[in-house]
C-alpha cells in the first residue's frame, strides 16, 4: 500500500497544472484509487483497496466556498491552470470563488471531478493518458 510519504515525493515533482497527468500516474502505480481534495483547506483523504485509506492534513489556512457555483469561472480556471499560468494555491482559490469545494481524481476512470458544497458536480474532467 501507499503512504503520504511516497505521495508527497510524486506530488513534489508537479510545477503546473501540466505536470498533473504524470503525476495521477505515478500515484495510480503505487496502488491509489482515488482522492478526494477539500478546497476550504487544502486536506485530502487518498483512498486505496479494501478501505485502506491514508490522510493528509490541511496544507492552507480555510477560506470560503462561493455559495453560487459558476461552470464558466471554473472551466475558466482550470484552462489557465493547465496551461500552466497560475500556480496550485491560486488554483485553489479561483476554484473556490467559483463554488468549487471538492475535487475528487480516480485514478481507474482517469477523471477529475469538481463538487459543489452540496454534492453536485460542476465540471468532469478526463485526466490525459502519459506517454
Amino acid at each position: 500500500m501507499f503512504t503520504l510519504q511516497q505521495i508527497k515525493a510524486a506530488h513534489a515533482k508537479v510545477k503546473t497544472g501540466a505536470d498533473f497527468p504524470q503525476y495521477v500516474q505515478e500515484i495510480k502505480e503505487l496502488g491509489l484509487l482515488y482522492y478526494e481534495f477539500f478546497v476550504t483547506d487544502g486536506a485530502i483523504i487518498y483512498h486505496g483497496e479494501n478501505g485502506y485509506q491514508v490522510d493528509a492534513p490541511p496544507i492552507y489556512a480555510p477560506q470560503e466556498i462561493a455559495p453560487q457555483a459558476s461552470v464558466d469561472a471554473l472551466e475558466h480556471t482550470i484552462a489557465i491552470h493547465q496551461q500552466g499560468q497560475t500556480d496550485f494555491l491560486t488554483f485553489c482559490k479561483q476554484a473556490a470563488q467559483a463554488g468549487v469545494a471538492r475535487w475528487i481524481v480516480d485514478t481507474v476512470e482517469m477523471m477529475c471531478s469538481y463538487v459543489t458544497s452540496d454534492g453536485g458536480i460542476l465540471v468532469e474532467e478526463p485526466i490525459p493518458a502519459v506517454e
